[in-house]
């Protein structure tokens, strides 16, 4: 699967067992996930259209030991949520980051487009420094703090299937209405724990208070 999806694209894309993802984050060992996925595979479903993101399932959380284990463990004893990105992306759109890790469990096969905090340069962050990492099904990946991300891009027609671990109430609304702006980053926050810059093809999360600091090519992962 890598091998052919390097012969479709122009962007190189690495293994996430290479030494290239340290970078970015780890891969999660000493937690069985198969359950979550086992439940994903049978109880999510990917939309006809765009991608849904659900930040908090019941049945996923109520998966033990596995819950308890990672928000004591992984998670230090904060609370933590456990829900799912499931969809038919194949573009870049836009890159968020959390003050928290996140964990990405695979479903199915799909990539991802990362970047780093810190390549952030005036307020923006070009499309030509993003690196794609792709995740075979069932692999745990911890994404850390200073890693921007977005939503998974699809290897195959009928689209991804993903489960995102976060801290508790992680990507809920707040209110952006006459927020404080102190210092630059704070034009980026757009909902609770969620930092975002969207490219200017994403006019839907611009007129919705996302802030608009991904100049350069759109960049979209194909697979046939």
């Amino acid at each position: 699967m890598l091998n052919q999806l390097n012969q479709l694209n122009k962007l190189e894309i690495l293994s996430c067992f290479s030494k290239d993802f340290e970078r970015y984050g780890r891969v999660v060992y000493g937690y069985d996930f198969n359950e979550l996925v086992q439940y994903a595979e049978k109880n999510t479903d990917v939309p006809p259209s765009g991608n849904i993101y659900v930040g908090s399932v019941d049945e996923m959380e109520g998966i033990a030991p596995l819950f308890s284990s990672l928000k004591n463990n992984f998670y230090g004893g904060m609370d933590v949520q456990i829900g799912y990105c499931n969809g038919n992306n194949s573009f870049l759109n836009g890159l968020e980051y959390h003050k928290s890790s996140e964990i990405n469990v695979a479903v199915t096969d799909m990539v991802l487009l990362l970047a780093k905090t810190t390549e952030i340069k005036n307020s923006e962050i070009n499309s030509s420094i993003i690196k794609a990492f792709f995740l075979p099904r069932g692999s745990a990946l911890e994404l850390y703090q200073t890693t921007m991300h977005f939503a998974p891009c699809k290897v195959k027609s009928d689209g991804f299937k993903c489960i995102v671990i976060l801290p508790k109430e992680t990507n809920t609304d707040i209110s952006l209405e006459n927020k404080e702006i102190l210092t630059e980053e704070d034009r980026y926050l757009f909902k609770r724990n969620k930092w975002l810059l969207v490219h200017g093809d994403k006019q839907d999360l611009i007129a919705k208070g996302a802030f608009h600091g991904i100049s350069g090519e759109n960049l979209e992962i194909k697979f046939e």
